[in-house]
């Protein structure tokens, strides 16, 4: 078994990724709680490139179970969840992400902006 499947098995589900309705079938392959989980790991990683573009980083979906950020010169990392994402995308700037910087808040309401149409 490759490392990534290891770690597929071994880790610990994040919080964002679990659904708290009370009585809901456990996620398997085809029923349709695996189809929501899946296009909320798609809809998450389309959300997490408008904030990670600003700072020359990427973000892909890998199998629905781990993402991989990369930079323009390359290098990449394989990250599991959101909170390994951040601590990633620092080390891969080499500062940490600034969720309060001006000119971001400005993409991102010119982002919020444009899907209102206005």
């Amino acid at each position: 078994m490759c490392v990534l499947c290891s770690q597929s098995l071994l880790v610990e589900t994040h919080w964002t990724d679990r659904r708290t309705d009370a009585g809901e079938p456990v996620a398997t392959a085809g029923n349709d709680r695996e189809r929501q989980r899946r296009r909320d790991w798609q809809h998450r990683a389309q959300l997490l490139n408008h904030v990670l573009g600003h700072y020359g980083l990427s973000l892909d979906n890998w199998q629905n179970r781990h993402y991989v950020l990369s930079d323009r010169k390359g290098r990449s990392e394989i990250v599991t969840d959101l909170g390994t994402l951040w601590p990633a995308a620092a080390q891969l700037l080499g500062h940490p992400l600034d969720p309060l910087d001006p000119q971001l808040v400005e993409v991102l309401s010119g982002v919020h902006l444009a899907r209102e149409g206005c």
